[in-house]
């Protein structure tokens, strides 16, 4: 089974409803969207460019690389070649209104063999071009969105059939309804009301405890949750990016992880102050060290998430990140992203965050951003400015 031309349609109906929905101004005529995708799915591709230029705005499709593409690349590059800038890529960024991204890969481990710092100095080279968007973004300027398609690598590495995984991605993105839209927006109106609930909290720290897990997060000030924006097809996580001085203890990502090329499994870090100071995993232990080494952000917190497994209908892994970290499942999730903060979870104009601002208010800042989950049964408890505590997350539900 593979996703019919009623669920692409419905797929585009639902990344343009994510698309307006990201970016802060409405989208005009003659605003520029990159249309960035694999070339598995450039059937969709085709609907959204025809869609975009409908709407009277410019449509730039943009092929990604191949797997033996982009592994000729790593294997062949020399440091010049790696850290290598398009003419024109900033002038793009600087005008850029929306991006749209469809991700379906052939392979997911072909990179496994190619050193992490190669790929680390790659990432770093592209930093200053995700900075503009950002700016960009804090200014209203720019919405971005992404989905990913069925592909038989994503069915394999997940252990699944490629039937069972369509399945999985019709169910999550309502696809399967005839007004999937309607879905959305019912979601994006609930988690308006948790959010809201969570924010009225004046927060000292999140506690957060499970059989793999003994956490505790500051989450500083000035600080928001947010999430269920457009940004991802799918998305049901809230999340903040909290102040990274705060973290203390053990966190166990229980689910998998696919990054780079490469497989991680069974990841334990352990946080002093703030700072890294203990790293295993079962398997990809070198990998996830090297990654973590990337620059000086790179083992330090950038976000904190929360999943309720009444708004996600994933319950399955996926091997792939877009829908681990929004698995709902039996008890919902948990996930910590190392690396960048995002700049959103400010409570104030984040057109006026600066980098010193951010500094001072902890919020974390690398090349690196790396999702890593955890699906137990977990409670997290919220100690107040106050001095009182109060549980607002058990058994996969936010206690609102």
């Amino acid at each position: 089974m593979h996703l019919t031309e009623k669920h692409l349609a419905r797929y585009a109906d639902v990344l343009l409803w994510g698309l307006k929905t990201a970016r802060a101004k409405k989208y005009r005529k003659n605003d520029i969207v990159l249309i960035r995708f694999d070339p598995a799915a450039v059937r969709l591709a085709e609907i959204l460019q025809a869609r975009i230029l409908d709407m009277g705005m410019h449509a730039i499709p943009r092929m990604g690389l191949t797997s033996t593409m982009e592994e000729n690349f790593y294997k062949k590059a020399g440091r010049r070649q790696l850290v290598f800038q398009t003419p024109g890529e900033r002038e793009l960024c600087e005008s850029l209104n929306g991006s749209i991204f469809l991700h379906a890969p052939e392979s997911l481990t072909h990179l496994s063999t190619i050193d992490p710092n190669k790929i680390g100095l790659s990432a770093l080279s592209r930093k200053p071009l995700r900075e503009i968007l950002e700016k960009r973004e804090e200014a209203g300027e720019f919405g971005w969105t992404l989905c990913t398609l069925p592909t038989e690598e994503l069915a394999k590495q997940a252990g699944l059939s490629i039937t069972t995984y369509t399945k999985q991605i019709v169910k999550a993105c309502y696809l399967d309804r005839r007004n999937p839209l309607s879905e959305w927006k019912s979601v994006y109106k609930q988690a308006g009301a948790v959010k809201k609930w969570l924010n009225s909290m004046d927060v000292s720290y999140y506690h957060i405890e499970s059989d793999g897990c003994d956490l505790t997060i500051r989450p500083g000030k000035m600080r928001q949750w947010i999430g269920i924006s457009g940004h991802n097809i799918p998305s049901f996580e809230l999340f903040t990016s909290p102040d990274w001085r705060g973290t203390e203890g053990h966190f166990w990502a229980n689910q998998p992880s696919f990054r780079s090329g490469n497989y991680v499994e069974d990841v334990l870090l352990t946080f002093e102050k703030g700072r890294l100071i203990g790293t295993e995993a079962k398997k990809g232990e070198d990998f996830v060290v090297k990654q973590l080494s990337m620059d000086r952000g790179a083992s330090r917190i950038g976000e904190f998430s929360l999943t309720d497994r009444r708004f996600s209908r994933i319950d399955r892994f996926m091997a792939d990140t877009l829908f681990d970290e929004n698995f709902g499942g039996r008890y919902g999730n948990c996930h910590i992203a190392l690396g960048a903060s995002y700049s959103d979870t400010y409570a104030g104009n984040a057109v006026e965050l600066t980098k010193e601002m951010k500094r001072r208010l902890g919020f974390n800042d690398s090349a690196l951003h790396w999702d890593l989950v955890n699906t137990e049964d977990k409670t997290v408890t919220a100690r107040l400015a106050s001095g009182k505590s109060t549980i607002i997350y058990e058994k996969g539900l936010f206690r609102y």
